[in-house]
Order: structure tokens, then sequence, then C-alpha cells
């Protein structure tokens, strides 16, 4: 068997994080090439523990077989990130992979758009300011590995490739002109 640190990358993966290529930390950049050259093997031996080794546009994480319930909540956490990257393609349209980007300007920009702060005041309704709103947001983006620190002195972040796991599901989302012409506005 030719895979190493497979410890360090279970660490990361089981915790629904993600591998990005085009990670900030060398270190994660490593593991994605050795998952990369070894995806087979690693693949197997993720397996026999009981996770699904999967890789996308250049990022990896783990799936699992799911029940109805845990689907169910999965497609809850789905729907409240689509509306996140609304919120952020409403920022900034370009707004995507290898984008960087700084939680001042966001805070800024949703002082002054209005259609910013529609939206913030949906998703961010028990938030008092704006400040708390752009640190929740980079938070869960830095957790799920969607972003990761570019620049600690000034702080700027940049959008790692695992953004593209949830662009891709987004992209998937297609209701047919029956089902629309169904929905209530």
């Amino acid at each position: 068997m030719n895979i190493k640190n497979t410890e360090e990358i279970f660490n990361i993966l089981s915790k629904g994080g993600f591998i990005s290529q085009n990670s900030t930390d060398e270190l994660k950049k490593r593991y994605y090439d050795l998952l990369e050259d070894n995806e087979q093997e690693y693949e197997e031996y993720f397996r026999g523990i009981g996770f699904c080794l999967e890789g996308g546009n250049g990022y990896y994480y783990f799936s699992r077989k799911e029940s109805k319930v845990q689907l169910q909540e999965k497609i809850e956490r789905l729907a409240e990130w689509i509306d996140y990257v609304d919120f952020l393609r409403t920022y900034n349209p370009s707004f995507g992979v290898g984008f960087e980007f700084s939680a001042a300007n966001i805070q800024m920009q949703l002082g002054n758009d209005i259609e910013m702060k529609e939206k913030a005041e949906k998703l961010f309704s028990d938030k008092h300011n704006y400040k708390e709103i752009v640190e929740t947001l980079v938070t869960k983006m830095k957790n799920f590995g969607f972003i990761e620190v570019a620049n600690e002195q000034e702080p700027t972040f940049k959008v790692t490739s695992a953004f593209n796991y949830i662009d891709k599901l987004i992209n998937l989302l297609v209701i047919s002109e029956e089902v629309k012409d169904e929905i209530p506005e």
C-alpha cells in the first residue's frame, strides 16, 4: 500500500471538511496531491472503515450512505447554503473558486446595498450588526473548507476548490417550468 497520512486526511474529511487543490495551506495541498496520485488506494482504505472518498473538480471529501432523516437534514443545510451563495454573489457576481475578499469589504458593501441588507436580515435574523453577520458567514465558510486565510495581515480570504462542491450542487437544481408554475409566490 502506497498511502500516507491517512490519519491526518481522515481527521479533516471525517468532520465534513474538504481537501482542496488550491488550498493556501501547504500541508493540505500535499494531502490533495497524495489523494490524487493514489486515489484508488485511498478509496479502498477508507471504504474499509465505512467512508466513501469522493473527488470533485479540485477537491476531495467523504460521503456515506444516509438514512432518509439524514438526507432531509442535508437538504435543509443545502438550502441554507444556496441562500449564502446567493448573498455572496449579490456582494460580487464573480464570487467563486480563486476569488479573494476581505470581511471588511463585505461588511462595507452590506451597509450600502439594500438587496444585501434584505438578504442578510432573512439569513441572519439573530445577528445584531453587519460585523456579526459577516463573521458568522466567514466562520461557516472556513469550517467547511470553502475559504482559507490568504493574508493574515490584511486579513483576506481565498475561495478554495471545495467551493465547486456547493456550486455544482446548486447548478444541478433545475426546476422545470411545470413545477415552477406550481410553486406559490
